[in-house]
């Protein structure tokens, strides 16, 4: 029994020998700290130009020449294409004489030539009237004169002639002046009116009929197509010349609904394709959800400094919806695989002892992943020698490489 004690004793001291011969585990730690991080997203975009104009004729006619080839820049205004308006322009041309004649009829009746008239017509009523009174005194007098024997009866016979023919220049006159004044006249000058304004609405439209056979640009911008050339005949609803505006454009995409959530209008972002990096922002979040992918889409503006992007083209976006401030952060190096599932990372306690810890992560950004639960401030945890290494092992700390700025390279 003695014997069986000792050699117990002696294996039991062997192990332990051994156990404290086994070296530690180098690792290299860093501690998690706070700060901020932003949340950014990045996905695939098609580009656009900011304007775009499709220009077509209003009316049918042949082409007389087009002054405009593709990839020429145009300013808004500028002519693009001429069509052939010899007819519409002698059409407007008969539509303004005929303004013209109901213009001056109207003028007849209503302007300085009639006010004379008017006035005329009224002198003449108080002439005829003096005339007429006149007259009956000189008739009077006669008759009286004839019963006295004064007078012979032919006298007061052509007196009385006179009479009538003094009382019938009254009544004409008095009728002038009345038709003159009369409703009638007031319904001629309106329809006369009438008649002006629809000479001018016919010389207007004929106007502008002529005039649409000059095709301008609405935009500014560059000819994307020209569809028609001199002596083709030009259909309305057919486009002539295809302008798109590239001096910026609009990058949509389409951002899965859980991160299409972060993004608002605004949100600094930038494009990157063959061409560069290009700053931009949000401009449009669209409010509804497409059922056939189940996506948001969003819209980037920026500029295209050189037009050297061009739609059509695929290209990436990186959005930066928000800023994260205060959050717990380690180094994506720290992030480790779970045996159950999940992501974890090993803690180095006061005891040199690995710990354990499975975590929740949130937002990435280049080297830096936020911790939402299972790490601490200030705590040790293993960027490197933490593969393999078991729970509660003994390590042995090492310098840890420098820290990369905060900055994150994505921004």
């Amino acid at each position: 029994m003695a014997a069986l004690l000792l050699s117990g004793c002696k294996g039991k001291e062997k192990e332990k020998e051994a156990s404290e011969a086994e070296p530690p585990v180098q690792v290299q730690v860093t501690e998690a700290r706070k700060g901020p991080i932003d949340r950014v997203i990045t996905a695939d975009a098609v580009l656009y130009p900011i304007d775009q104009a499709n220009v077509t004729p209003k009316i049918a006619a042949p082409v007389r020449r087009v002054l405009v080839n593709r990839g020429d820049h145009v300013k808004a205004g500028q002519v693009l294409a001429e069509l052939e308006n010899r007819d519409l322009v002698a059409a407007a041309a008969e539509s303004k004489g005929q303004w013209e004649q109901a213009q001056a009829s109207y003028q007849a009746m209503t302007g300085a030539t009639a006010l004379d008239e008017t006035q005329k017509s009224e002198s003449d009523v108080a002439s005829a009237r003096q005339a007429l009174e006149a007259a009956k005194k000189v008739y009077e007098s006669r008759v009286e004169l004839v019963k006295q024997g004064a007078f012979a009866q032919k006298l007061a016979d052509d007196a009385r002639v006179s009479m009538v023919q003094a009382q019938g220049q009254f009544d004409t006159a008095q009728r002038h002046l009345q038709t003159l004044n009369s409703v009638g006249r007031r319904e001629q000058t309106r329809g006369l009116q009438a008649a002006i304004d629809s000479a001018k609405a016919h010389y207007d439209n004929a106007s502008v009929q002529a005039g649409y056979a000059t095709i301008t640009s609405p935009i500014s911008g560059i000819v994307a197509d020209r569809a028609v050339y001199p002596g083709e005949m030009a259909a309305p609803g057919s486009p002539l010349v295809s302008i798109v505006n590239i001096s910026q454009v609009v990058a949509r995409a389409n951002i899965p609904v859980k991160d299409a959530a972060f993004i608002k209008p605004g949100s600094p972002a930038t494009l990157s394709g063959p061409e560069g990096d290009i700053a931009g922002k949000v401009t449009v979040v669209s409010p509804a959800v497409n059922p056939a992918t189940t996506t948001i889409e969003v819209w980037i503006s920026a500029p295209n400094p050189g037009e050297v992007m061009k739609p059509g083209a695929t290209i990436r976006v990186t959005i930066k919806a928000e800023t994260l401030k205060d959050v717990i952060l380690v180094p994506v190096a720290a992030m480790l695989n779970h045996d159950e599932g999940g992501q974890k990372v090993m803690v180095i306690g006061a005891d040199n002892k690995a710990q354990e810890r499975k975590i929740v992560v949130g937002v990435r950004q280049g080297t830096n992943q936020q911790i939402v639960s299972g790490v601490q401030e200030g705590e040790k945890v293993v960027i490197a020698g933490g593969l393999g290494l078991e729970n509660k092992a003994t390590v042995k700390i090492v310098e840890a490489p420098v820290e990369a700025d905060d900055d994150d390279d994505d921004k």
